[in-house]
C-alpha cells in the first residue's frame, strides 16, 4: 500500500484542499465519487475536515474563509521553514496571500501566489505531514501548474524550491516534470497550457488516481458534476478532467500501478 508515515521532503506537493459554499454536499459528493469518509480536528478547525480511505488522510474539505474566493483545489508544496520559502518566494517575484501562521498542533502554512499569478500553498508539517495515501483509486497522484507563462514560471520554482526539470515535449505540447531538490526525483509538473482562455488565471491542477476512469466519471455526471475534457488515453494513462457541481475543476486519471 501507498502509504506515508513521515513528513514529504521540500518542494514535494503534499496536500490539497477544496474550499466550499456548501460543506455537506462537497462531502456527499466525494464520498460518493472516491469512497471518502471525515474527520475534523475539533472546534478550532473551524469546520475543515480531513478526508480518508481506510484511516489514512488523504485530501482536506472546508468551508470558504471568504465567499468572494473561487472554488477552488489549491495544491500544498511542502517545505521545511514556511517563514524561510516566503522570503524566497518574494524574492522571486511572487507574493503573499495569506502570511505564515500556525494551524494548531498539524503544521505552518501560507498561501501565495507565484510570479505569474498561480495561487499555490506552502506547508510545514507538524503533526499533519499531508497526504498518507497516494497514487491509489481516491487518492492525489499528481499534481501540475498550467500556465500561458511557462519560462518564467519555470525559473520561479527553481529559485523558490530548487526545481530542476525534465522536457516531456511532443507534438504541440510543451510539458516537463519538475526534481526535487533532495533526491531528484520526479514529483510534479509544469504545462504550457496555450488553451487557456483569456482572462483566465495561471493555476494549478490536482489530480487523483481511479481504477477506472470511465466509471468515475460517468458517476460523477450522475452527481452533478461535469466533464471539461471527455475521456481519454494519453501516454501516461486513462484521463479525464472533472468539473464538480460547486465549480472546482480536478483531473483523474487511471495509472498502471492503479490497476486493478
Amino acid at each position: 500500500m501507498p502509504v506515508r508515515t513521515e513528513k514529504w521532503p521540500e518542494g514535494t506537493p503534499t496536500w490539497a484542499d477544496l474550499g466550499v459554499t456548501d460543506l455537506d454536499a462537497a462531502k456527499a459528493f466525494y464520498s460518493e465519487l472516491f469512497g471518502w469518509e471525515y474527520s475534523s480536528n475539533g472546534g478550532d478547525s473551524e469546520g475543515y475536515l480531513l478526508a480518508h480511505l481506510g484511516g489514512k488522510s488523504v485530501a482536506g474539505l472546508g468551508p470558504k474563509q471568504n465567499a468572494e474566493m473561487p472554488t477552488v483545489w489549491t495544491t500544498y508544496l511542502g517545505s521545511d521553514d514556511v517563514d524561510a520559502t516566503s522570503v524566497k518566494l518574494a524574492a522571486a517575484g511572487g507574493s503573499l496571500i495569506a502570511p505564515p501562521l500556525d494551524v494548531m498542533d498539524s503544521g505552518r502554512m501560507s498561501i501565495a501566489a507565484d510570479n505569474v499569478g498561480a495561487v499555490f500553498g506552502i506547508w510545514q508539517a507538524g503533526t499533519h505531514i499531508g497526504a498518507e495515501r497516494v497514487n491509489e483509486h481516491g487518492a492525489l497522484c499528481w499534481n501540475e501548474l498550467h500556465t500561458r507563462d511557462y519560462d518564467p514560471a519555470r525559473e520561479f520554482y527553481a529559485k523558490v524550491f530548487g526545481f530542476s526539470y525534465k522536457d516531456i515535449d511532443g507534438d504541440g505540447f510543451v510539458y516537463s516534470t519538475f526534481k526535487r531538490f533532495s533526491d531528484g526525483e520526479e514529483v510534479g509538473g509544469i504545462h504550457h497550457d496555450t488553451q487557456l482562455p483569456d482572462g483566465a488565471p495561471n493555476y494549478w491542477l490536482a489530480w487523483f488516481a481511479s481504477d477506472d476512469v470511465d466509471a468515475t466519471a460517468a458517476k460523477a455526471r450522475e452527481l452533478g458534476g461535469t466533464l471539461v475534457i471527455p475521456v481519454m488515453d494519453s501516454p501516461f494513462g486513462r484521463m479525464t478532467i472533472l468539473e464538480g457541481p460547486q465549480g472546482e475543476t480536478f483531473g483523474v486519471i487511471h495509472l498502471p500501478d492503479t490497476q486493478g
